[in-house]
């Protein structure tokens, strides 16, 4: 009876699921749809998940009549960039703040969290003004380093997490064979790591290239914007809107990071759950 009773829930939640991702397919799929016709408008024929007329025009004009990879070479500069940039320092810091017990460690913990509770557009006026100050007004050495360090309070908690579950016994072997603090963690406690550093890393890696707020404030022209400000200058004339133009630069923008995460995936579960077992 037991069994099925478990067997008749565990169906009934696998339904559940089905139909979850059904519906989060449907947006994708009529965005594929919009992608590939050739009709002007999301609203001119009736819902259809199938291009009545289809047609590569779309990306055609995407790739070749618009700044599409400007803004490509642009986000990909950002996000490797900012990744480089946060996980250099967050993962040394991280492993400082799991091994060591130096005074007011904790008290910088939670001062991080703090700082990461405020929402980003409180700071947008004051780091507008000191940009204007410093001359980095579209420049992206100065967005880098605003990217760095908000994504640097992620990446420290994450992978502080990770560390935390490493046996501390493996060091102090090693340290007995003479090993310095640098070669430990980079010959004995990175490649432990691996899965936490490389799920960190891609998830700064996506907030960046889908970063909106910040690429379009301090990016003042439109050779020096992001794919996620490309895209809004794509809707920004409402005579010249173009939903299917819209549709297949949305779907461009999304190969890189589908292409990504099917990469890592093997990672995604070790990475992500390991770092929130200790705090």
């Amino acid at each position: 009876m037991n069994k099925i009773r478990k067997t008749v829930g565990l169906s009934f939640l696998n339904m559940i699921f089905i139909i979850i991702c059904a519906v989060s397919l449907l947006p994708i799929l009529y965005a594929l749809s919009l992608a590939f016709s050739g009709n002007n408008g999301a609203f001119m024929t009736g819902l259809s998940f199938i291009p009545t007329h289809p047609t590569l025009k779309n990306f055609q004009v995407i790739l070749f009549d618009e700044p599409f990879l400007i803004w490509l070479k642009n986000s990909i500069i950002l996000s490797v960039g900012t990744m480089v940039m946060a996980m250099s320092v967050s993962v040394v810091a991280a492993y400082a703040f799991s091994r060591f017990r130096f005074k007011g460690r904790r008290h910088m913990l939670l001062l991080l969290i703090l700082l990461n509770a405020f929402p980003q557009i409180l700071s947008m006026f004051a780091i507008f003004r000191l940009f204007k100050l410093m001359n980095l007004l579209n420049s992206q050495f100065g967005l880098i380093a605003i990217y760095a360090g908000s994504m640097c309070i992620f990446s420290i908690w994450n992978m502080k997490g990770f560390f935390d579950t490493i046996p501390i016994e493996i060091e102090e072997a090693s340290k007995i064979d003479g090993a310095s603090n640098l070669r430990l963690l980079l010959n004995i406690v990175l490649p432990l790591a691996r899965p936490a550093i490389i799920v960190t890393a891609v998830m700064v890696l996506i907030f960046v290239w889908n970063e909106y707020l910040f690429s379009t404030t301090f990016m003042l022209n439109e050779s020096s914007y992001s794919l996620a400000g490309g895209l809004y200058q794509l809707q920004a004339n409402d005579y010249s809107r173009s939903w299917p133009l819209f549709s297949a630069a949305s779907i461009l923008i999304s190969i890189p990071i589908l292409i990504i995460f099917f990469c890592i995936q093997k990672y995604m579960v070790s990475g992500l759950t390991a770092g929130g077992v200790k705090g």
